[in-house]
């Protein structure tokens, strides 16, 4: 593991006693001072300024690779062919062993880990001597302990074994403590194991005390950050207890526990979101999602966490919507000319009227695109994701990187329900939601779940695991090269769904014999 620094805090004005202004106010400040790290930790203001960097860190990670790039085009959601020169290619193929996936791969594991240091030291500063209220530590604790889980648990996913093959296999550290020192890897059951208990730790710290079980989401403020002010408000932002509950299902599912994932989903979210009149995370309405201004294609209202980027648009507009591009710079299509026909728009949705499938246009293809066209893909025109595409104005939802979401409950309680019957009660409803008719009763249930879910979290780099955690050696395809019927098909090599160890780790870890 990198030697990590032992905190990176974003707010000067806090170490100053003045309290937190907002995020481009916040400064890198190394801790290699004892006395200054006292200082942060002496008042609210500076725990929050800890904590707030580590969310605000988190989208190194969560704007590109691990959401609407690299791990969906690992996914094979996208016309990323194999005789081209496509930026993506080394994800689409699984270059483990190339010099440019090497990058992306050391920086994702460094600053992952980074990230996680910086909350260990919030951590420790709340068990030890604090000046924090009851409320304050539990929010401010609980927070870090999911964040800590929720970064362990993405790395298990990537890094790990297929989970259901080999709990055992040795895969990656967990770094509980702010020590410089390189951590042991861990076995990829033990990592679960931590990861479960931080996240109870965590819900168990916020249940009595985060208002978003009694006042809902709070979205008082739409030109807020979520991390300038620190007033309950805008919990999708944070990690919130309905959100660690959600992180909770995952991960039990993860490590084949479906009767703890199903309790999770079912009776601790799904019944429990709706209570008194309170709908904490309603369902988005197709209004609301084709609306000519500010239309919210996140269907943020069903978000239960979701990172905040002001630059996301930025970040995302050479993956989908630049018009000029380089054979360096392709952007990501669904293969097929139109909407109706020679398109994989007409076999990733069953339904024409699915709310999802507004989420596509038809724009003109680039020199590249219809030079990589394949009989399946005249070119003529291109297909691309507006998921990400930005609109004027002020809206929350504009500036939102979702990590989980409702939909993903509902599938998770599908898959994980005791009958198959009770599972398709919660398949059609997540799809009555999404207009859709219900699934045919003669359909088959586990490939209906794999369509819901990739039609779900397109975007969001969920796709692949769920492929990884099921061991799926047939994935829905995304260059139309190969079919099974009419459904595009991809043979996945199961071991491409595990990542190596950057080789600098591996090679600090043969110097420190670990």
């Amino acid at each position: 593991m990198k030697t990590i620094n032992k905190a990176k805090i974003f707010a000067a004005t806090a170490l100053l006693g003045f309290g937190l202004s907002s995020c481009s106010d916040w400064l890198d400040v190394k801790m290699e001072d004892q006395v200054m790290e006292n200082t942060l930790f002496s008042n609210y203001s500076g725990y929050l300024a800890a904590l707030n960097g580590a969310y605000v860190s988190m989208n190194a990670l969560y704007s590109t690779t691990y959401t609407v790039s690299g791990l969906d085009v690992m996914a094979q959601y996208y016309n990323v062919t194999s005789n081209n020169d496509h930026k993506q290619k080394l994800f689409s193929s699984y270059s483990y062993t190339d010099t440019g996936f090497e990058t992306y791969n050391n920086a994702i594991w460094s600053k992952a880990y980074e990230i996680i240091a910086d909350i260990n030291v919030v951590i420790e500063r709340c068990n030890g001597d604090n000046p924090l209220t009851a409320k304050q530590r539990a929010i401010i604790l609980g927070e870090a302990l999911a964040l800590r889980g929720y970064l362990h648990l993405d790395l298990l996913r990537l890094y790990g074994p297929i989970y259901s093959e080999d709990p055992t296999a040795a895969c990656i550290p967990y770094q509980n403590t702010s020590s410089r020192e390189i951590q042991p890897l861990l076995p990829a059951s033990e990592v679960l194991t931590r990861v479960i208990d931080d996240l109870k730790a965590g819900a168990a710290l916020l249940k009595d005390y985060d208002p978003i079980i009694t006042e809902g989401v709070k979205n008082t403020s739409i030109e807020d950050d979520g991390l300038s002010s620190y007033d309950m408000s805008l919990r999708q932002l944070r990690m919130n207890y309905y959100a660690v509950e959600a992180l909770l299902a995952r991960a039990y599912l993860w490590g084949g526990d479906k009767a703890e994932a199903y309790n999770i989903a079912k009776n601790e979210i799904i019944d429990k979101i709706t209570t008194d009149g309170l709908v904490v995370f309603p369902w988005t309405t197709r209004a609301q999602v084709t609306a000519e201004t500010a239309p919210d294609r996140i269907f943020s209202s069903e978000v239960f966490f979701a990172l905040y980027n002001s630059k996301r648009y930025d970040m995302v507009q050479a993956a989908f919507f630049a018009e000029t591009l380089t054979p360096t710079k392709s952007r990501l299509t669904f293969y097929g000319e139109n909407m109706t026909t020679k398109s994989k728009i007409t076999t990733f949705y069953d339904d024409d009227n699915d709310l999802r499938r507004t989420l596509w246009e038809v724009v003109e293809p680039t020199d590249e695109e219809k030079a990589a066209a394949s009989i399946w893909s005249p070119a003529t025109t291109s297909l691309v994701l507006t998921k990400y595409k930005d609109f004027s104005g002020t809206a929350m939802y504009r500036y939102m990187i979702p990590l989980i979401r409702l939909g993903e409950i509902y599938l998770i309680a599908a898959e994980a329900a005791p009958t198959e019957t009770e599972g398709r009660t919660f398949l059609n409803t997540l799809r009555q939601h999404r207009d859709c008719q219900n699934i045919a009763e003669e359909a088959d249930f586990g490939n209906a779940l794999t369509f819901e879910m990739a039609r779900e979290v397109i975007g969001e780099g969920q796709l692949f695991y769920f492929y990884k955690r099921r061991g799926a050696t047939e994935l829905i395809g995304g260059t139309g090269d190969t079919w099974s019927g009419y459904i595009p098909q991809y043979s996945m090599n199961k071991t491409n769904y595990v990542w190596p160890l950057p080789q600098s780790e591996s090679n600090k870890r043969l110097t420190n014999n670990k």
